[in-house]
């Protein structure tokens, strides 16, 4: 997890692609960055849960958090909400490339409960 804010994450730099009708971002806001598993796991998604879990927990523990962004594919913007992030935007094109992306953002708060939630 990045904190936002500081012109660090590719969600900063597609909150710029989408100009005034950007949502404000504030220093109590994170960026979720990407997540290596094993090609055995990928498909676990109690795994997935169970690390955002921990990295909600661990940075929760010595900063405030607000709000988690992302970006991902649509495909998996689908996957997220069963996390509790929901889709802003979708088809951001990163400028000087041919990769499309969704914004998705969650609380933390509905991000920490829906994870509580039995599968």
């Amino acid at each position: 997890m990045v904190p936002l804010s500081y012109g660090l994450t590719l969600t900063e730099q597609l909150l710029q692609q989408l100009g005034p009708s950007a949502s404000v971002v504030t220093s109590a806001d994170w960026e979720v960055g990407r997540l290596v598993l094993a090609p055995e796991f990928r498909s676990d998604v109690d795994a997935l849960r169970h690390c955002v879990q921990l990295a909600l927990l661990h940075a929760s523990s010595s900063a405030r958090i607000d709000a988690l962004w992302a970006t991902c594919t649509h495909a998996l913007s689908r996957l997220y909400r069963r996390f509790g992030l929901s889709p802003l935007a979708r088809d951001i094109s990163l400028p000087c490339t041919k990769k499309v992306y969704t914004l998705i953002r969650g609380t933390a708060s509905d991000v920490e409960r829906t994870l509580r939630r039995p599968t």
